[in-house]
């Protein structure tokens, strides 16, 4: 579970809850169920006219992999690489064979199976880097369609505002309702823009962080192989690959790695 998530999503209730109480409101008073319908219904039905209808009924499951945490084990893949590349210049790179199956990582795997098996360096460093472009191209959809959702959110909730004050324009007789009406119209807007800054764009943007992280682990791995098909000294090996990590990460596991 990411901790963060579930603070971003607490913080903000606790937030905008705090705000309408302190302004004199009351949380009843932002509760209006046709205006969920307008805003949060309609922009998602707009999907299934932007997006495929496979991708509009799985984007929940997509976005709930915001509130999971991933770890992509660089540290460990490092160590694997190194030790990998001091196999590969004591043995040769047939010796790494019998280890490919002992590996977790299968980007990493498929790539040294390419190099045990004699592929060209600039086929082997295509084939991974298509192979990782796909799989970002794949990730940058789903989110394309969220931050759509995103943009839709305000547009709905305007929307709803309007259909509300068509309805008290045509009540204008009973002046004692047109200030209750007009909080009920307003409401819709201000659904839209939580649904937009509040829900969906920060779910969207949580899940690009998350694939700009696994795409670096991906070309530190793509780099660590063809240092191993080159026979670069594992020592090289291991500080090209440190420079993938942030200098928190990277002390300890030079000190481990980079040894005098």
């Amino acid at each position: 579970m990411d901790i963060a998530t579930i603070i971003g999503l607490v913080g903000g209730t606790v937030a905008i809850g705090l705000g309408v109480v302190t302004s004199g409101g009351s949380i009843g008073g932002i509760i209006d169920i046709p205006s969920v319908f307008v805003t949060v219904g309609g922009s998602y039905a707009a999907l299934f006219i932007v997006a495929p209808l496979k991708q509009a009924l799985g984007l929940f499951k997509i976005m709930g992999r915001a509130l999971k945490t991933f770890d992509n084990k660089e540290e460990d893949k490092i160590r694997s690489l190194v030790q990998l590349s001091e196999s590969a210049r004591r043995e040769g790179l047939l010796a790494l064979d019998d280890k490919l199956n002992d590996l977790d990582d299968k980007f990493m795997r498929d790539g040294l199976k390419m190099v045990v098996d004699g592929t060209d360096g600039n086929v082997v460093r295509a084939i991974m880097e298509s192979e990782m472009s796909q799989t970002e191209a794949r990730h940058m959809e789903w989110i394309g369609v969220i931050n759509a959702w995103a943009g839709y959110g305000p547009g709905f909730g305007m929307l709803g505002t309007v259909i509300g004050l068509i309805g008290m324009l045509n009540n204008l007789e009973d002046k004692s309702s047109l200030g209750p009406n007009m909080a009920v119209a307003l409401i819709t807007t201000l659904y839209g823009s939580m649904l937009a800054n509040w829900l969906v764009a920060p779910f969207a943007n949580k899940l690009a962080s998350q694939n700009a992280h696994e795409i670096n682990a991906k070309e530190m791995i793509v780099e660590g192989v063809l240092s191993i098909q080159s026979g670069d000294n594992p020592r090289i090996l291991a500080q090209k690959l440190l420079t993938y990590l942030d200098p928190k990460r990277r002390v300890p596991l030079e000190a481990e790695l980079v040894k005098d």
